[in-house]
């Protein structure tokens, strides 16, 4: 790798390393105000648990009249925080709407101004609005800062994605989307126990924001996409990033050539229909059977997906372990995930498997719940169901591409995204168990959606190895699913073998696309 790739590379890790630590602070304020409120001066001693932190996994030994004394004295006025602690359970929900905002325009932004500059941008108003809670902590301005922040985390994650893929060569453009998450699953880790180190809302909020906004400086050597450059002749930029290492040069005229080339397939795909006919409206193309056959299985993939993730990671404290432990190792379980594009089993059978392993692990967990079983046991088999259906998130990133035409992907890939908000946004809405924990109802959904899903799957065509469709027609001439057999599946494992020897490129196409589901 040149050293303008490990500048990305690093500087983007620690982006998404301090942002996995303002995305589950709503689990943390909640964890701090279940703890401290309920032990104050009474006033708020009748209040019921807020969603996800029932009082058996909250509580901590040794609480002072210190700590008390700190929280009541916020504003001058006691009991501060502790008089609308009802609001912060709709802190989750418009951090949600804000994620939806931030996929809906945060793209385009990016495209039009830069990925560099709105990536700036955001991470310092990230940090901020991690600020502005502990200097007025009032309930309107928490929850007008806690939507912001969405719209700032989901523009983070489109910008450096965007930047991470387009600084890589295409053989390994597999890789940085599985690097980023990982990065920020060490960074759930090592928030747990900088919030567990944290006991009041003001070292809260300090402890969660200012390491993202003491690292800004570094951020501002942050290279421009050569992509995003080359489209908008910035030549002279170019031209800087070239002459400061012969690595460099060498990997931007790969770079720059990767680019072109990609621009000239994408040009010549509308040529290629009959002389003197017109290209068919987008319309047209979305209401074909098979397009839309498959833009209903992958949103409902990414629907269903959303539901039983954030379920499980924004509940983490219900399952009747310390949330901060519980925390730690729900960054823990997702680590494994780097491993995925090591896997060569094709699309189809490793969604298939991902998904039914994940609905299985929440099913047990929700039946040894209702047997009263160890709460670690329930919650193992809880976050092994979270690991698996992240790696089903991530591979339906790259089967959504592979799967819709080149006239129709990015509508149909942002449809699909758009169903993955959607479904963080209504599982945010789901209200717990009056004793806090997760309802029978919801983990009833988050079983048996990845269930259904992997059954749908059978409806899909194989696409690993596959040129992708340009055109309708493409997709109709593609391999028909068929119901499986011991001969299909060992001449699929046959083929799929002979297919791994040789490098995989991920087209150009999927730049965009990789930053619509983290």
């Amino acid at each position: 790798m040149s050293p303008l790739q490990l500048s990305v590379y690093w500087r983007l890790s620690l982006v998404f390393f301090f942002n996995a630590f303002l995305f589950f602070l709503d689990i943390f304020t909640a964890a701090v105000v279940a703890t401290v409120c309920h032990h104050g001066n009474g006033t708020n001693g009748s209040d019921p648990p807020l969603h996800g932190t029932p009082e058996s996994s909250q509580s901590r030994s040794g609480e002072s009249s210190e700590r008390e004394a700190d929280w009541t004295a916020l504003s001058g006025n006691q009991d501060s925080v502790c008089g609308w602690t009802d609001w912060l359970s709709y802190g989750q929900t418009l951090f949600m709407v804000g994620l939806l905002l931030g996929s809906l325009f945060g793209g385009a932004i990016s495209d039009r101004y830069g990925k560099r500059p709105v990536l700036l941008v955001c991470v310092c108003m990230q940090a901020v609005c991690g600020l502005v809670p502990a200097v007025l902590p009032q309930a309107l301005v928490f929850l007008a800062v806690r939507c912001l922040t969405g719209v700032c985390c989901c523009c983070i994650n489109i910008c450096s994605f965007s930047l991470a893929v387009e600084w890589t060569l295409p053989a390994a453009r597999l890789w940085p989307p599985a690097f980023l998450p990982f990065c920020f699953s060490l960074g759930t880790m090592g928030g747990a126990p900088l919030a567990w180190l944290s006991p009041t809302w003001i070292q809260l909020h300090l402890a969660l924001s200012l390491p993202q906004l003491i690292c800004l400086p570094l951020y501002f050597s942050i290279p421009e996409s050569p992509r995003w450059l080359s489209l908008k002749r910035r030549t002279d930029v170019l031209d800087r990033y070239s002459s400061n290492s012969p690595a460099d040069k060498e990997c931007l005229d790969l770079l720059l050539d990767c680019t072109w080339s990609d621009l000239q397939k994408a040009t010549e795909a509308p040529k290629e229909g009959p002389l003197g006919s017109h290209a068919p409206s987008d319309i047209i193309h979305l209401k074909h059977p098979t397009v839309l056959l498959r833009l209903f299985i992958m949103s409902y993939l990414s629907a269903a997906s959303a539901l039983t993730y954030f379920g499980i990671c924004m509940n983490i404290g219900s399952f009747g372990v310390g949330v901060y432990s519980a925390q730690f190792f729900s960054g823990l379980s997702e680590a494994p995930c780097l491993l995925v594009p090591l896997v060569r089993l094709g699309r189809r059978p490793i969604s298939m498997l991902a998904l039914f392993l994940s609905g299985a692990a929440c099913f047990l967990s929700l039946l040894l719940s209702r047997y009263n079983a160890e709460p670690v046991l329930v919650m193992s088999l809880a976050l092994l169901g979270k690991l698996c259906i992240l790696a089903a998130i991530f591979i339906s990133i790259l089967y959504s591409i592979e799967l819709f035409p080149t006239v129709v992907r990015q509508r149909c890939v942002s449809l699909v995204n758009l169903c993955f908000r959607v479904g963080c946004l209504v599982n945010s809405l789901v209200p717990p168990n009056p004793n806090g924990a997760i309802s029978l109802a919801a983990m009833v959904v988050y079983s048996s959606g990845p269930i259904v899903g992997c059954g749908l799957c059978l409806l899909l065509p194989e696409t690993s190895g596959v040129p992708l469709p340009d055109s309708v027609e493409d997709c109709d001439a593609q391999p028909r699913p068929r119901p499986p057999s011991m001969g299909a599946l060992w001449r699929t494992r046959k083929l799929v073998s002979s297919q791994s020897k040789n490098t995989e490129t991920v087209p150009a196409e999927k730049d965009d696309a990789h930053t619509g589901l983290i």
